[in-house]
Formats: structure tokens, C-alpha cells, sequence
């Protein structure tokens, strides 16, 4: 399907789904809910011990319904702007037109919104009426809710969960003011235009609550409470997007995934709102459904990649989060036997597991690489050494360096460290010897916390040193491939993407020889109806070889896992699994922002070496950080464009485009965009800013 006038950053339908899995989502980092759906949520606040931890329910203050009787209908539509993070429902009849919006707040991430307005066409006089049905009720499985005294004419609700995560964490308390909804609203006769606003704000305790409906009674007051929402949106995308001149599904699914994933982090500004992010988003997560709203390694490795090209600062967000959880992280190795930390493969608010199968808690440990390899490339993006030597990060580094220490034991046959008993992401296998993946990651965990240290002056233990320089790292010398554990044969089936991610994300060096055997041998092997996020890897990996054509056979699978029409991604391919799945739209972004254009993060540099099919014409990137400086990326069939936007901090490093083949060098200065043939290069530091 070619290009067409159509907006892809709007997705608009006459229709709803059938199935309300896809409806559309609003959410900000902090309140979440489905569209016409029952449910809220609220960042951080669980209900249940393991096995049965999960996202609390909380009645939706938004689940408001519009609709007219005994008129004809010219149009009815429904759409997801995602540039304003709105969804809207409008009623087109002869003489009005009537329209909802509902959104989650982006600047004021406590309130909850559904407006309603009613505009009169020329020559009609009559009071106009529109119905609104809310199935609103004051009731919580998971809270002991009460109803408090009004406040501004409004109701207030509050209450506190039942069971804590664990023994020792306190009970969670939510407030919720919301506005009174009427059963309708009506336009006088003689008057052209109303709107209506109706909204609830949300925090965890009463003065809280009151101040943040306060806040929205002026923004109401004003007028201003959809135009600040609005404008914070613009910011946000400001900040960075990705577009290409393309097949128009390919351009929705770049901005419906981007909309999604922003959705699920909060404003700026907002301490201790954020509480990690779930594969299926933070509308989601309730007992039983969409793996309970935990965090998993699905945060660190498909979702927060893309975020943090885009968003440092947003990035850093997830970073503290985990920082916040090591305490439980240290208790899970504890527990289990070990030194230093064990991040939970489900993590809720503690950092101690609440994985429902213990099995999985115990044996996939790789998390832990998968949570340190976030700090690393969050370093190589932004130097900033500040996370680590105040704010609690080198003690995640270092606490995850002393467990894999740990977790290794010595073979004297081989004369190499081993790790045994794991589960690789690969996750048919379990209680394997050896996971090349795995093994990898610690040790680049361990390589990464040496160099860490050298530069925070601190000493470096010898056995991180020796850990790290003899850890197996499985390799077939006959077949020239990386088995997937000690053991494995090849031929058998594994459920997803594993060794090949050895080549991305964890650019761990190997021969293109090498990469393209475990491409073509993990293949056909891999599970067909495996989760969506798989197809995305193997297509980077494809474009790494340049073999274009193989790697959108790969890409193209992903399009299945999309549910019309508000892009709703599923695990599975056939509808099964979590919904508003985002890792599978992490992974999705990630072939794109880095198979397309080939950014690969280093020590000492921003890599691109670009490999766009023929059906894009130009691919932009825009709003990419690196090192303090924003740039924005062109790629096209004959040049690349690169522009240094703006300088986000006052001793950002000047920097330049090197070009590999040719070895040019191209300065770059603001505002002054430069242009070369198509071809691998660099984005680093001028010259006379090394040593690095």
C-alpha cells in the first residue's frame, strides 16, 4: 500500500471493535485505562501477595458513554489522535455536532478527563440534548473503599488495598475526587456552542488528592484543561520521532507503538509516580490478566531502548525505578542462596519476586544483565556519571557484578567458569547449562562494572576480572554458531528470539560468518506462533547483512500481531496472550530505529550504517540524543542528512560525522545540516575533544 493524504498519527473508525481487548488506551505514566472499560489503574499500587500480586482495579472515572436518540445520524466516528494523546468520539447530525474527548492528563498526571461539547449548526434555535451513561460505582476487589465528605461539590472515594506485596510493605491508600456526571447535557436554545468538562484526580492521600482537583477545577475554569494537555504532547513529540515516506501501515505502527510507549512513562517532574512498565501497559494488569501488570526483562530490553534515544531523562526514570528495588533485588539473592542482587523476573513495587511460578524466578536470571546492559547504554548516550556516584547506581552495578561472581562456579575440565541451571529467554528450555545468552550478558555486566569503576576511581575486584575474562561463551567450532546452551542440538525448537540476540542488543563480537549461521539456524526453528517481538530481531540481525528482502520477510510478520483500528498489538499472532502488547512494539521501533538506520551504541561513539528497503523512500529521525546535543537523521536512497538541532546542556562536547570507508570528517554546528553519501558512519566527540 502506498503513501496517501490519510493522517498516520490518527487512527479513526466508524466502528468500535468487537472485542473490547482493542480498544484504544489512554494512560500517562501514573493513571491508566481502556477505553469505555470499567477499570483504572494507578502506577505502583498492587494488591495480593505471590502468587496472586497484581494490579489493584479501581472504578473509571471516564467510562462515560455519549449517544442521541431519535436523530439521524450524518456520521459517527471514533478516533486515537496520538500527537494529543486524545480519544475522541463524534456524533455528526443534521442540525449539531456533539463530541467526547478523553485523555489521561500528560502535564497533570493525577487527573483523569472526559470533556463534552455541542456545537449547533446555522439556523437551528432549539436546546439540543445529548445522553451520557457512566457505569460508574464506587466498589474495589481490591481496595476497602469508602465514600468521604464532598469536596467542591464532588464525590470523594478512598481506600486502601487488602493484602501488601510482601509481609513487612505497608498497605497502599488511593484518593479519588471525581466530578459528578449528569445523565445529560443540554445547549440552550439561542446559545451556538458549549462544552462541558468532567474529571477525577487521583493520589495517595486526601491532601493530595484535594490539591491535584483543585488544580483541575482551575485548569476547567481557564480553559486550558485539554490545551495544557495538548501542548504537553507536543513537547513530547518534539522530543523526538521517527517517519518515513512509506507504506501508510508502516507509518501508523511507527506512531501508534511511540504513542503507546510514551503513554506508559510520566511527566517530568513527577517523583515516585513510576513503578516500572508491564508488557501489556499500564491499562492493564489485573488478577490474572496480561501477566498481572508486573515488570518484567521486557522493560529493559525492547521497551526502554527506544526511549532512550529520544528521552534520557525519561529514561533515566526506568533506571531509578530499578535503583529504588534493589533492596528487594538483595533479598531475592539472599534467598536464593547467592551474593549481591537477583532482580525479580516480575517485579511489582519491592523488587522481590512475585513471579506466580517460582520456576522462572529462579532460573531466568539473565534479568540481571538485562537490567545493568539499560545502565550501560544509558552511559554511552549521556556520560552521565552523576546516576551512579550519588543516586544509588553503583551500588546496582556493583551488587549485580558480586552475584554473577557468585552465581559462576569454576570447571576444572575446561578451565572456564560455568553457570548452571538457568533458563534462557529461549524459554522451552529450562535447567540448562551454559546459556550463550545468558552468559554473554554477565559478562558484559562484569566488563562494564570494571570500566565503571576505573572511572569513578573505586577499586576493581579481582574476581570480576577473572570471572569476566573466563565465563564460557558456548561456539561450535565445526558448525561455526552459538549453541544455545550446552547441550543443545541444532534442530530443536525454541519459543523466541535468544541467540540472536547476541548481535543486537548486545553487539557482542562475533564474525559476520558466525552471525548469519545463527540467523539462518535459529530461524526456521523458532516458534511461528512465538510472542510478536521475535520477527523484530531476527530482522535486524538480517539487516545487519545487508540481506534487506530476508529481513522484511521477517518484519512483515509483525503486522499480524496488529489489531484494528486503533492498533492494538497482541502477543500472539492469533489474538492470544497479553494485549496493547508493548514489547512486541518495542521490538517493532527497535528494528527500525536500529536495523533501518543502524545506530549502534559504543563507548565512544553513535554508529549508523543505514539499510532502508526500496518501498522508503527517505526514513527521519529526529530528536536524536547524544551526549547533550539533539540531532536529526535523514536517510535516503542516495544521501544521509544529519542536523545538530539544539544543545541541551551548557558543556555538551562538540561533535562530528566521520564517515568509515572515506574517513571524512563533517563538523557539525547548529542549525547547519550536513550531507554525504549513503554509507556507514559515526556521530562522535571532534577531534580535539579526544581522549574519550
Amino acid at each position: 500500500m502506498s503513501d496517501s493524504a490519510e493522517d498516520p498519527r490518527i487512527f479513526t473508525s466508524s466502528t468500535l471493535p468487537s472485542d473490547p481487548r482493542y480498544l484504544a488506551t489512554v494512560a500517562n505514566g501514573y493513571l491508566g485505562t481502556r477505553i469505555y472499560g470499567d477499570v483504572l489503574h494507578v502506577s505502583g499500587v498492587y494488591n495480593g501477595a505471590v502468587p496472586d500480586c497484581h494490579r489493584a482495579i479501581l472504578p473509571s472515572p471516564v467510562n462515560v458513554k455519549m449517544s442521541v436518540a431519535g436523530e439521524e445520524l450524518l456520521a459517527d466516528s471514533f478516533s486515537l489522535n496520538t500527537q494529543t494523546g486524545t480519544f475522541t468520539h463524534i456524533l455528526q447530525c443534521p442540525d449539531y455536532t456533539a463530541t467526547q474527548q478523553i485523555f489521561a492528563h500528560r502535564s497533570h498526571a493525577h487527573l483523569m478527563v472526559c470533556t463534552v461539547a455541542i456545537k449547533r449548526q446555522e439556523g437551528n434555535v432549539q436546546p439540543i440534548t445529548v445522553s451520557l451513561q457512566s457505569r460508574f460505582k464506587p466498589e474495589s476487589q481490591d481496595l476497602n473503599m469508602q465514600e468521604g465528605q464532598a469536596f467542591e461539590g464532588a464525590q470523594y472515594i478512598y481506600g486502601t488495598t487488602l493484602i501488601p506485596e510482601v509481609a513487612d510493605c505497608p498497605l497502599q491508600s488511593v484518593h479519588m475526587i471525581r466530578s459528578p456526571i449528569p445523565q445529560s447535557v443540554t445547549l440552550s436554545a439561542g446559545e451556538q456552542e458549549e462544552s462541558w468538562d468532567f474529571f477525577a484526580a487521583v493520589a495517595d492521600t486526601e491532601e493530595e488528592v484535594k490539591k491535584r482537583f483543585s488544580e483541575g477545577l482551575a485548569l476547567s475554569a481557564s480553559g486550558e484543561l485539554w490545551t495544557t494537555h495538548e501542548k504537553a504532547w507536543e513537547k513530547l513529540w518534539e522530543g523526538g520521532c521517527i517517519d518515513a515516506e512509506g507504506p501508510l501501515p508502516l507509518r501508523q505502527a511507527l506512531y501508534g507503538c511511540l504513542y503507546y510507549l510514551l503513554s506508559s512513562l510520566p511527566p517530568l517532574g513527577s517523583p515516585g509516580l513510576f513503578s516500572g512498565i508491564s508488557p501489556g501497559g499500564l491499562s492493564n494488569g489485573q488478577e490474572g490478566e496480561d501477566y498481572w501488570g508486573h515488570a518484567f526483562w521486557d522493560q529493559d530490553t525492547w521497551m526502554y531502548p527506544n526511549i532512550l534515544l529520544f528521552h534520557p531523562d525519561l529514561a533515566r526514570v526506568v533506571l531509578e525505578y530499578r535503583i529504588r528495588t534493589l533492596t528487594g533485588a538483595l533479598a531475592n539473592a539472599t534467598k536464593q542462596g547467592y551474593k549481591g542482587a537477583k532482580f525479580p523476573w516480575e517485579s511489582a513495587v519491592t523488587g522481590c519476586e512475585v513471579c506466580p511460578e517460582d520456576l522462572y524466578g529462579a532460573q531466568e536470571v539473565h534479568i540481571n544483565g538485562d537490567v545493568l546492559l539499560a545502565f550501560q547504554q544509558y552511559f554511552y548516550v549521556t556520560q552521565d556519571l552523576d546516576i551512579f556516584s550519588k543516586d544509588g547506581g553503583w551500588d546496582l552495578v556493583s551488587a549485580i557484578a558480586t552475584y554473577w561472581c557468585s552465581r559462576v562456579q569454576w570447571n576444572e575440565e575446561e578451565q572456564c567458569y560455568h553457570m548452571k541451571g538457568v533458563m534462557p529467554p529461549d524459554e522451552y528450555h529450562y535447567e540448562v547449562d551454559n546459556s550463550v545468552y545468558t552468559n554473554a550478558i554477565a559478562q558484559i555486566s562484569l566488563n562494564f562494572a570494571i570500566d565503571l569503576a576505573a572511572r569513578l576511581q573505586f577499586p576493581v575486584p579481582d574476581e570480576w576480572k577473572e570471572v569476566a575474562k573466563k565465563i564460557k561463551i558456548p561456539l561450535d567450532p565445526d558448525r561455526n554458531y552459538h549453541p544455545e546452551f550446552d547441550g543443545y542440538e541444532a534442530g530443536e525448537s525454541v519459543k523466541q528470539a535468544d541467540v540472536v540476540l547476541l548481535g543486537f542488543p548486545l553487539t557482542y563480537p562475533m564474525s559476520p560468518e558466525v552471525r548469519k549461521n545463527d540467523l539462518e539456524l535459529y530461524e526456521p526453528v523458532t516458534d511461528p506462533e512465538g510472542p510478536a517481538m521475535t520477527w523484530s530481531m531476527f530482522a535486524v540481525g538480517w539487516l545487519e547483512l545487508k540481506e534487506i528482502q530476508r529481513a522484511q520477510s521477517q518484519l512483515q510478520k509483525c503486522f499480524a500481531n496488529i489489531s484494528e483500528p486503533f492498533k492494538i498489538w497482541t502477543e500472539s499472532a492469533d489474538g492470544s496472550g497479553a494485549v496493547n502488547f508493548l514489547t512486541g512494539m518495542g521490538g517493532f521501533l527497535q528494528a527500525v530505529l536500529f536495523g533501518y538506520t543502524g545506530f549502534r551504541l559504543s563507548k565512544s561513539c553513535l554508529n549508523f550504517d543505514p539499510a532502508c528497503p526500496e518501498e522508503i523512500g527517505t526514513l527521519k529521525v529526529t530528536g536524536v540524543y547524544y551526549l547533550g546535543n539533539k540531532l536529526n537523521f535523514t536517510f535516503g536512497p542516495e544521501k544521509i542528512t544529519v542536523e545538530l538541532t539544539s544543545v541541551c546542556r551548557a558543556q555538551s562536547p562538540a561533535l562530528e560525522a566521520v564517515l568509515t570507508a572515506s574517513r571524512q570528517r563533517f563538523p557539525l554546528a547548529k542549525g547547519k545540516p550536513i550531507s554525504f553519501a549513503n554509507g556507514a558512519g559515526r556521530i562522535q566527540r571532534t577531534s580535539s575533544c579526544w581522549p574519550f
